[in-house]
């Protein structure tokens, strides 16, 4: 019979699993809604007024899903995890309450305006409120991966009679030697990750209406995205690993699957099978020495593997092997659907190319893909740890019995699929339809406009440069 903890590391898992991809995505498209209200302002061209109604109604739902799923989330502290609550809650406490008072009260409290006060507060308070919100967004990233960094590096505490950790000092505790490194690489991912969303969706209406300016709109923006942030975000996540060699060595060798130490430098293990039980990779691919390359930037530099750990210590590495793969796998495509698209670009045919409109709309969800990986990467590479090197997950649990668990973790299940399929299926009903016109908004803040002088059609730039057929 599976024991309690199991049960409990299972909820978790599948609750956050659902979270993570809402704010994930919610991050990302708040900026994209101040891009596109700034550019609306900048030059009054109707193209961006109406793809930011469109894709407000989008983050609207993702906003509202994304709160919703979080609730579950820290119930569960206190029913599953009561002893990790206790152990680390005087110190991640008031970082989550940090969040809650600073970034989503900035949230709710300018949401309804951004949502409906354009015409009742102005454009540019409007676009003050447009900006508060994606500041917000922003702002819980930053609370939530600081707890999360904090787990994975600890600083800043001190341990107190109880055996409780207590904050010593605030700013180590903050940012902790982790936390730049990961702030960067997830609000890097949030950011491909709308855009590949938004690249799919314009892809998608230029397949059917190649002549659609919103679509065309849509989709040069999210492809200038993606060619110029994939690869910085390759660079981001090489230096993230650099910092998880340095502070999580072990997490690193489950990644690179090395099992045994290189002492005349490690092999870049492509492809495998990893056996915990035998402590060896089968079947591999390897490239002689790459490792090391990578990872100390020299042919023969020595890398310890997980030979050198204590074997209870070791995490569950043919998950952490296989889901740092698909992440990098996905991080490469990313890279490659930015390059083919600016080729595209330059040959005056980023509107044209249908095998490019058909990439990018695979790649629509890749980007949650790559985000679920990179969370299960860094979770499951922590194990068997709560508090990396501190306090094990064995230690953490509450006192439950597995039947309650299951229970609750089955209730989880047939809820989130039902309430969650739900809104899934009414935001790409929503993302089918192509943007509408929402010029009657325009006349009573256009001067223009409002004077009764009809302006000559907006004119896109990307059009222009056609060629007339």
């Amino acid at each position: 019979m599976i024991d309690a903890q199991v049960l409990a590391r299972a909820q978790f898992a599948f609750t956050i699993s659902f979270h993570i991809i809402f704010p994930a995505f919610s991050i990302g498209l708040a900026s994209y809604l101040a891009v596109l209200e700034g550019m609306w302002l900048r030059t009054r061209n109707p193209v961006y007024l109406n793809l930011f109604h469109y894709w407000l109604k989008i983050f609207a739902v993702a906003f509202g899903a994304g709160v919703v799923s979080g609730l579950v989330m820290a119930y569960q502290f206190g029913t599953n995890w009561s002893v990790f609550s206790d152990k680390a809650g005087a110190v991640l406490g008031p970082l989550m309450a940090y969040e809650v008072m600073s970034a989503f009260f900035l949230e709710a409290g300018f949401l309804g305006v951004m949502l409906f006060g354009l015409k009742r507060v102005g454009p540019t308070l409007h676009f003050i409120a447009t900006l508060a919100v994606a500041l917000g967004t922003f702002a819980s990233a930053f609370w939530i991966l600081s707890v999360n960094s904090w787990m994975q590096t600890p600083a800043g505490y001190a341990i107190n009679a109880q055996g409780q950790f207590v904050p010593a000092d605030w700013l180590k505790v903050i940012f902790n030697p982790s936390f730049p490194f990961r702030l960067v690489h997830m609000v890097l991912a949030a950011y491909l990750t709308t855009a590949l969303v938004v690249g799919a969706v314009g892809a998608f209406h230029l397949l059917k209406d190649k002549a659609n300016l919103e679509a065309r709109k849509m989709f040069s923006m999210a492809m200038w995205m993606a060619t110029l942030v994939a690869p910085i975000q390759i660079l981001a996540g090489d230096s993230h690993g650099l910092n998880s060699l340095e502070h999580q060595p072990a997490k690193i060798m489950a990644m690179e699957g090395h099992y045994q130490s290189h002492p005349h430098g490690a092999p870049l293990i492509l492809f495998g099978l990893p056996n915990q039980a035998k402590g060896e990779v089968e079947y591999k691919i390897e490239i002689p020495k790459l490792s090391s390359l990578i990872l100390k930037h020299n042919l023969d530099a020595p890398l310890a593997g997980l030979d050198t750990v204590p074997r209870q210590d070791w995490p569950y590495v043919p998950i952490v092997f296989w889901s740092f793969r698909i992440m990098v796998g996905i991080g490469l495509l990313m890279a490659l659907l930015g390059g083919v698209s600016l080729l595209a670009r330059l040959r005056r045919g980023l509107y044209d190319w249908r095998p490019l409109h058909r990439f990018a709309l695979a790649m629509g969800p890749m980007g949650f893909v790559a985000v679920l990986a990179g969370w299960i990467t860094t979770e499951v590479g922590r194990q068997p740890y709560t508090v990396y090197g501190l306090l094990r997950t064995s230690q953490s649990a509450s006192p439950l019995q597995a039947p309650a668990v299951a229970a609750s973790l089955a209730a989880f299940a047939v809820v989130y699929f039902v309430v969650f399929g739900s809104g899934l299926f009414y935001l790409l009903r929503l993302m089918g339809h192509p943007p509408h016109d929402h010029e009657e908004g325009l006349e009573e803040h256009d001067p223009i406009r409002a004077a009764g002088i009809t302006p000559a059609p907006a004119i896109d730039p990307d059009r222009a440069l056609q060629p007339v057929h």
